[in-house]
């Protein structure tokens, strides 16, 4: 085997995937890997694919986003494109991400407030309780 090419088992070492995860993304039509009868043989364009792919889930970019931007990389433009239309995807991604995070803020404040009445509740039926 050449150093250019990686097993399943190499891959999911590498990378902290799962066979599963692998055999899934080639399903997607993310990755290619070679056959060489059952194995399947992962190239560095495999790689690198699965770096962006990981990359693209981690920020919450669906897969077929990821699919599509994979695609965009043979347009012939030395990934204009390509760059272009992630760049433009994740500034949307950033703004559900802020929006999120703003929501959770508010979520989280609003929980304290309500740990706090709860707390002083039970502080005065113990306190009620004792003075019984």
């Amino acid at each position: 085997m050449t150093e250019d090419m990686m097993t399943i088992r190499e891959m999911c070492d590498a990378y902290d995937v799962t066979p599963r995860t692998l055999r899934f993304y080639e399903s997607k039509e993310l990755l290619f890997p070679t056959r060489e009868g059952q194995k399947r043989l992962f190239t560095r364009r495999d790689r690198a694919r699965l770096k962006l792919i990981l990359r693209g889930k981690r920020f919450g970019f669906s897969l077929e986003q990821i699919r599509q931007l994979l695609d965009l990389y043979h347009m012939g433009d030395q990934q204009h494109t390509q760059l272009a239309r992630t760049y433009d995807i994740a500034r949307e991604r950033l703004s559900e991400m802020e929006q999120q995070r703003e929501e959770l803020d508010e979520a989280i404040a609003d929980l304290k407030e309500q740990l706090k009445w709860g707390e002083r509740v039970i502080a005065s039926m113990t306190d009620k309780k004792a003075a019984e």
